[in-house]
């Protein structure tokens, strides 16, 4: 697991969003759902080579939303928890 700080890029600001651990790093172009639920898009990822910091994170990832028109907003309507999520992973003791 890699913990990583998500940057959101809004016109000329970067707005932290917050750090999040992810099981392999997104690239460049690619689409992202965050822990909000929505879709971004991957601007940008920028790892720290050699620094350890307290606070534990490797990366920044700097993001913006998806287009509204992109395919990735079809997925809207997908329950992770139900779709996606494998329930052997997952199982409760």
């Amino acid at each position: 697991m890699y913990k990583i700080l998500i940057m959101l890029h809004d016109g000329d600001d970067y707005i932290r969003m917050n750090k999040v651990y992810i099981e392999s790093m997104p690239v460049a172009g690619q689409y992202i759902i965050h822990s909000d639920g929505l879709p971004y898009y991957v601007e940008e990822v920028t790892t720290f080579v050699g620094y350890v910091s307290s606070k534990g994170a490797i990366a920044i990832v700097v993001v913006h939303p998806a287009d509204k028109d992109a395919e990735v907003n079809k997925l809207y309507g997908v329950d992770i928890a139900r779709d996606l999520d494998d329930p052997e992973y997952n199982k409760k003791d």
